[in-house]
C-alpha cells in the first residue's frame, strides 16, 4: 500500500474544507425509524454494518488490515526528568481535528523520588499541523520540581488515567464546548466529568458520578445521550468472578450517570469455571470498546488482552509484567452502547503489527491500548492508538508511546460477490428522508458494475428509482462517488421512509459504504 504520512493534512484540505464532509453542514435530519435515531446532515451505511446494510444475498464481507506507521507519533521525554511524561505517554487518550489542528488529550506517567514508584498523570495536551509530527505546548497550569514550563493539565485529583474528549458544539454553553471524562483514584478506578471552552483550561465536577470500578476507554455521544465504555469485571448469573469484559454508562446530561453498567462487548468465558478470572490464560477483553460515533453508526477497538499460562505467571506474580500481550479487534454498534465484531474472532491489528519501541531486554511484549483515536479526515480514516511496553523491570523499562494506523476513509471491509456468484444484492434498513430530500454516493472500486435502486418501506420498488431509473454511480472507482439517476430527483422522495437496493454485477466490485447526504 502506497505511503501517505506527509500528505494527510493536505488531503484533508483537498476532501472536504476545513475538514466537514458533505451533509455535515446541513441542519436537516434523518430517521432510523427502527430505534427512533435523528441523524443530522449524513447518513453511513458501511459494509461492516449488517444491522443498516442486510439481507445480503450471493455476497461476502472481507476486512481490512490498516497500514500502520512503525514510529511512534509521539513518545516520552525520557531525558527530562522534570516532564511530566518522562516515563510513558499513554494513549488513553483523544486526538480530535478542531478546525485545521489536531489536538491530543493523553495521559503521562513519570518516576516519582522512591525508587519503583510509577505516578499516573496528570493529563497532558499536545498538538500538530498533519498528525504526525506533535507539539507540547507550555501551558503554564502544573508543576513539577518547581517549574510550570510543561504541558500538562490542571485537574483537581492528583492520580490521573484516561482522558477521553469530545467536542459538543450542540451545547448552547459554550464553556462547555469541550467534555472530557477522565480516569482518577478514589477507593478504586472511577471517572469524573470536566467541561471547556477552549479544551486547555478545565473545571472538573464537584463531585464523581458513580463509586463502581471502571477502567475507562472511551467516551462519545450517540444521539442525544452521552455513552462511557470501558473495562469492568463482574460475575456471571450463579455469582461466579469473571475476566476483563466490556461494560457502559449512559447519561442524557453529561454530568448524571447510570451507576448500574450495561455489559457492551463481551468475549466468551470459560466453561470450566476455575479457569475464569482477571489471571485466567483466555482472551479478555481490555478496556472495553474505544469507539467514535458517526452518527447512526459508532466504530470502535476493543482490547484483546492475553494472559500467560498459569506456570508462567507464578514466575512473575499475579500480573505478569514481561508476559502479557495484548491485540486490537474491530467492533460496531447501532446504538453506542452494545457492540459486535463484523467477523468474530478477528485481529484487526496485532501487536507484533505495531510493537512497541523496544528497550534494552529487546523482547519485551507490546500492549495495544484504544481510546477516542478513530476519526476521518479528509480521504483517510485516522486510528490512533497506545503502545505499552510490559516491561519486565518496570522501575527502568516501563514505557508507552502513541501509534498511528491508516485506512483510506471508511474502508474497514467491503461488499464482494461470493465465489461463483454472477449478481449479489444488499438491502438498507428503512430510512426517513429529510424533507429536503437527499443525494446518494458510493464509496466503491468498479462503481460502475454497482446499481442502486429505491424501495418503500415495505420492499415494493418504485418505479421512478428501480429498473431502467436505477441509478448509476457517475465513475468508476473513487472513495465519494455520486449516484446519478436517469430521470428523477430524490427531491421527490423528502419525508417519506425508504430502503436502499443495491446490486453487485461485477466479481471486481468492491462496496465500501453508502452516503445519504441532506440536500
Amino acid at each position: 500500500m502506497k505511503r501517505i504520512w506527509p500528505f494527510i493534512f493536505l488531503a484533508a484540505l483537498t476532501f472536504s474544507i476545513g475538514g466537514v464532509s458533505p451533509g455535515e453542514c446541513s441542519d436537516a435530519h434523518f430517521i432510523i425509524p427502527e430505534s427512533g435515531l435523528k441523524v443530522k446532515g449524513r447518513v453511513l451505511l458501511l459494509a461492516i454494518d449488517d444491522h443498516l446494510l442486510r439481507d445480503r444475498e450471493n455476497l461476502a464481507l472481507t476486512l481490512h488490515s490498516p497500514e500502520v506507521r512503525a514510529e511512534p507519533v509521539l513518545t516520552p521525554e525520557r531525558n527530562d526528568p522534570n516532564a511530566p511524561d518522562s516515563m510513558a505517554s499513554h494513549f488513553y487518550g483523544t486526538v480530535l481535528y478542531d478546525r485545521g489542528k489536531y489536538r491530543m488529550w493523553y495521559y503521562s506517567v513519570s518516576l516519582r523520588a522512591e525508587p519503583d514508584d510509577l505516578k499516573q498523570g496528570p493529563v497532558c495536551y499536545a498538538e500538530s499541523l498533519d498528525g504526525i509530527e506533535w507539539v507540547k505546548p507550555s501551558l503554564g497550569q502544573v508543576e513539577i520540581n518547581g517549574s510550570t514550563d510543561n504541558n500538562a493539565i490542571a485537574l483537581p485529583d492528583e492520580v490521573t488515567q484516561c482522558a477521553a474528549v469530545i467536542l459538543d458544539e450542540e451545547d448552547p454553553d459554550r464553556s462547555c464546548r469541550y467534555k472530557m471524562l477522565y480516569t482518577t483514584l478514589t477507593h478504586t478506578w472511577v471517572f469524573r466529568p470536566a467541561t471547556s471552552r477552549d479544551g486547555i483550561h478545565w473545571t472538573a465536577a464537584e463531585g464523581y458520578p458513580t463509586d463502581r470500578f471502571l477502567e475507562m476507554g472511551s467516551f462519545f455521544k450517540f444521539g442525544d445521550r452521552y455513552i462511557v465504555h470501558g473495562q469492568g469485571v463482574g460475575q456471571d448469573d450463579n455469582g461466579v468472578p469473571e475476566g476483563r469484559q466490556g461494560y457502559a454508562s449512559v447519561s442524557p446530561d453529561f454530568m448524571n450517570w447510570d451507576r448500574t453498567y450495561r455489559p457492551s462487548f463481551r468475549l466468551p468465558e470459560p466453561d470450566d469455571v476455575e479457569k475464569r478470572g482477571l489471571v485466567g490464560d483466555y482472551p479478555q477483553v481490555h478496556l472495553g470498546v474505544g469507539a467514535t460515533s458517526f452518527g447512526n453508526v459508532a466504530v470502535g477497538l476493543y482490547g484483546i488482552w492475553h494472559n500467560p499460562s498459569e506456570a508462567e505467571r507464578r514466575k512473575k506474580g499475579w500480573y505478569g509484567a514481561g508476559l502479557i500481550h495484548c491485540d486490537l479487534g474491530l467492533v460496531v454498534s447501532n446504538d453506542g452502547i452494545t457492540f459486535r465484531e463484523p467477523v468474530a474472532g478477528n485481529v484487526f491489528i496485532s501487536s507484533q503489527e505495531s510493537p512497541v519501541t523496544q528497550g534494552p531486554k529487546e523482547n519485551d511484549p507490546t500492549i495495544l491500548c484504544q481510546a477516542n483515536g478513530i476519526l476521518d479526515v479528509g480521504d483517510q480514516t485516522l486510528i490512533y492508538h497506545g503502545r505499552w511496553r510490559n516491561a519486565t523491570n518496570t522501575s527502568e523499562d516501563y514505557y508507552a508511546e502513541v501509534a498511528l494506523a491508516t485506512l483510506p476513509r471508511d474502508r474497514w471491509g467491503d461488499l464482494h460477490l461470493e465465489k461463483g456468484a454472477t449478481a449479489g444484492v444488499v438491502w438498507s434498513a428503512p430510512i426517513t428522508l429529510p424533507e429536503s430530500g437527499c443525494e446518494i454516493s458510493l464509496n466503491a472500486d468498479r462503481a460502475r458494475d454497482v446499481s442502486v435502486e429505491l424501495t418503500d418501506e415495505k420492499g415494493d420498488l418504485l418505479v421512478d428509482f428501480s429498473g431502467e431509473n436505477r441509478g448509476l454511480a457517475a465513475g468508476s472507482d473513487g472513495l465519494i462517488q455520486p449516484v446519478e439517476w436517469k430521470e428523477n430527483s430524490l427531491s421527490a422522495l423528502g419525508g417519506q421512509t425508504i430502503r436502499i437496493k443495491i446490486s453487485i454485477s461485477n466479481p471486481e466490485a468492491r462496496l465500501y459504504a453508502v452516503y445519504l447526504d441532506a440536500e
